[in-house]
């Protein structure tokens, strides 16, 4: 049987041309690394978070380096830190005027069955996943309110928030509040024109997903996929790039699946 290849890669149409965005976790080979350049290629001009400063900066550095500097800039972010987030929204708008997009990327996963879960592997899963989400969004609808001229907010969700799956109460408990938050944020901020939309991904590999997941975990997930192949983080960040486009101008409070797994 033959391995499952993606896609061709597609290249860029310049739908968020001029536009500013502000995209969390977005360090290395993972889906926001892959939204980040997703975006730059769409023309925008990207302010990327991330907790790991060191990715960050190299992150930072090989954009800046492909799409030029001034449309590249970087700030270490932990999203459970207030200031740091109030940091991240405030050099957005001292670097690049009034923001467009923001895309909540941030997210902790893990795996641990629920009898043994401590409180502490709890509380870090939600306070990353959805409170980090939660500090993000407020940022952002604060910023497009005062600016007056809109905006639009993606989170990042996971399919877990609507399927069950062992080892993934804390993981799945986030995500479907991440689901929740942005149906209710959407009804608040449609009133001073701005949308709030989230993806679900089912199964996208990249590195980091490799270190917290075992290898029997994976080709179990991997086998549930209609196409047998797990998504490459680009594919989501197709999807976000619609979200955040005009395409997308009457979708707000959906979570869009960006799966092919079945039951």
């Amino acid at each position: 049987m033959n391995t499952p290849k993606a896609p061709d890669y597609v290249p860029g149409h310049g739908l968020l041309q001029g536009r500013t965005a502000v995209i969390t976790a977005a360090a290395g080979a993972g889906i926001g690394g892959a939204t980040a350049r997703r975006f730059l290629e769409e023309g925008a001009r990207i302010l990327i978070g991330d907790a790991h400063a060191r990715r960050l900066k190299e992150t930072e550095q090989a954009l800046a380096a492909e799409f030029g500097a001034a449309r590249v800039t970087s700030l270490p972010c932990d999203v459970t830190d207030e200031d740091q987030v109030g940091a991240l929204f405030a050099l957005a708008e001292q670097t690049h005027g009034a923001l467009d997009l923001v895309v909540n990327n941030a997210g902790l996963g893990g795996t641990a069955a629920l009898v043994d879960m401590a409180d502490e592997q709890w509380a870090k899963v939600l306070d990353v996943t959805l409170n980090g989400t939660f500090r993000c969004t407020r940022a952002a609808l604060r910023s497009f309110k005062a600016s007056g001229r809109g905006g639009v907010v993606v989170n990042n969700a996971s399919v877990v928030g609507w399927r069950a799956q062992t080892g993934q109460a804390h993981y799945a408990a986030a995500k479907a509040g991440v689901m929740a938050l942005t149906r209710c944020a959407a009804l608040e901020a449609a009133e001073f024109g701005v949308r709030v939309n989230a993806v679900a991904p089912s199964l996208a590999m990249h590195p980091h997903l490799v270190k917290v997941t075992s290898r029997e975990l994976l080709t179990e997930l991997t086998a549930r996929e209609a196409f047998g192949r797990y998504a490459e983080p680009w594919e989501v960040a197709n999807v976000i790039v619609f979200l955040a486009s005009g395409y997308a101008s009457y979708m707000t409070g959906e979570t869009v699946s960006v799966s092919s797994q079945h039951p």
